[in-house]
């Protein structure tokens, strides 16, 4: 198995790319602080062209990927609403 992450942070969606077995998934997009299923990714569905600059790395598992975005919400800082 293989995953390929990007991260639309402008929307605010993660797209995931994946292949089992060297058969391709296809694609599954969920909410930046959302975590992919098996289910979620659909053959037909392709990757936006727009995603070329917002890859974010290639996993061994959907588990790998899940913890990314785990990891990126806990470290993730806003700008108070005062600053903006």
């Amino acid at each position: 198995m293989g995953f390929g992450l990007w991260l639309d942070e402008a929307n605010g969606i993660a797209w995931a790319q994946g292949t089992q077995e060297y058969r391709a998934m296809g694609a599954a997009a969920i909410a930046i602080t959302g975590q992919f299923r098996i289910c979620d990714f659909q053959p037909g569905r392709p990757l936006p062209a727009e995603l070329k600059r917002s890859f974010a790395g290639f996993f061994g598992s959907l588990e790998e990927v899940n913890r990314q975005l785990k990891q990126r919400r806990r470290w993730r800082r806003t700008t108070p609403a005062w600053l903006r």
